[in-house]
């Protein structure tokens, strides 16, 4: 086997972090996170089915710190994917491929993801009628 002195490829700790490249890695993490999630999401829908008890039981434990802490990132990855796989069908027709395009969709797809998720979380807790 011959050895060869050629260079390898570029690796990530050499490129400087750009929106583009950030926005590809939380879309593939919000994936992941989506799939993750459902674990929990079932758990809820089984106890909605199970009945009475075994549905407060899972209210509160969403409800809880913990539960807060696994269920608005889940929440916020959930807008987060399907608003930049909005984007992504306006790259599939062919659209918005200039790079001002591209920088300005990625800011829209980030902050309709966070005011999404605020105003899920606003929702929630009026129709809760206020109640922590």
């Amino acid at each position: 086997m011959e050895i060869t002195n050629r260079p390898l490829s570029p690796h990530l700790q050499i490129y400087k972090p750009q929106l583009t490249s950030v926005l590809s890695i939380l879309h593939r993490l919000t994936g992941v996170a989506l799939v993750v999630g459902t674990i929990p999401f079932v758990y809820w829908l089984g106890a909605l089915a199970a009945g009475p008890e075994s549905f407060a039981n899972a209210q509160a434990l969403f409800g809880s710190v913990v539960g807060q802490i696994i269920l608005i990132p889940w929440v916020f990855a959930l807008f987060y994917h399907l608003c930049n796989g909005v984007r992504h069908l306006f790259w599939d027709v062919g659209l918005g491929f200039e790079l001002k395009s591209i920088y300005t969709s990625g800011t829209i797809v980030l902050v309709a993801a966070l005011g999404l998720t605020l105003l899920a979380y606003i929702a929630a807790y009026t129709m809760r009628g206020g109640a922590g």
